[in-house]
């Protein structure tokens, strides 16, 4: 009988240790693609989500590789695999992207319009005229959305509106305050909270991205518990966005 239950110790204690070969370890890098995006994903390596993601990835010994490419082709990249993730996705906004239960950021959407238009409010939004940059797809998270033109780059907004070939114009409030601080007379125009949308890292469907995704949500949720990314938003006088988890 002692026998028997001595091979059977044996015998879990063997299967533990094939599982914990079997499974994958933890990368020691991982390869982000992000567009430039200033005192958020810059390309030199500073701003808001960069902080955020070396607060989450280098405490677990994962370095960041950064790659800065305009939004769409970061996507493209972890379609392709090339990379492990892409930084600030809307949550199943791409295909063949994985994920996370975790967003570390929120997106604060605003419309810009003429200081002379009409307010827009999240439940008129969809009658008006809007644009906004090409691949962020704000007609799958804005209600009842019907005209809306896609744009390539974020110049000549300002002139779009003033030929009133656009109502208004649709992006991240930090995106806004750039176009705004090109205009001559600010005065002459309007912004207004429109909605909050959660930001996430898109991952690649490898067996090392899901690792790093659970890494990523294992040590977000750690971080929100603590609290230890709030000096982190309070640096960039940024909103913090976890306070209702």
């Amino acid at each position: 009988m002692v026998m028997r239950w001595w091979w059977v110790l044996v015998f879990a204690v063997f299967c533990s240790v094939a599982r914990a070969a079997d499974a994958p370890a933890t990368p020691v890098v991982i390869h982000l693609a992000s567009e430039d995006w200033d005192n958020y994903t810059a390309a030199d390596g500073h701003g808001l989500a960069w902080d955020i993601l070396r607060a989450v990835f280098e405490p677990a010994g994962v370095k960041l590789d950064r790659r800065t490419v305009p939004y769409t082709r970061s996507v493209g990249l972890v379609q392709r695999r090339e990379v492990d993730a892409l930084v600030g996705s809307y949550r199943d906004e791409a295909e063949q992207v994985l994920y996370p239960r975790w967003n570390f950021d929120s997106d604060h959407i605003y419309a810009l319009g003429l200081a002379s238009s009409p307010t827009p409010t999240l439940a008129t939004l969809g009658t008006y005229r809007l644009a906004w940059v090409r691949g962020y797809r704000y007609e799958s998270y804005l209600p009842n959305i019907h005209r809306y033109n896609q744009i390539e780059r974020r110049t000549g907004i300002l002139p779009m509106l003033k030929q009133a070939r656009a109502d208004f114009y649709i992006d991240a409030l930090t995106e806004i305050d750039a176009v705004l601080a090109e205009a001559e007379e600010p005065s002459q125009y309007r912004t207004t909270h429109i909605a909050e949308l959660p930001l996430y890292l898109g991952f690649a469907d490898t067996p090392q991205a899901r690792a790093l995704m659970a890494l990523y949500d294992r040590r977000m949720e750690l971080l929100v518990k603590s609290g230890e990314l709030k000096p982190i938003f309070e640096h960039w006088k940024q909103p913090y966005p976890f306070s209702a988890n």
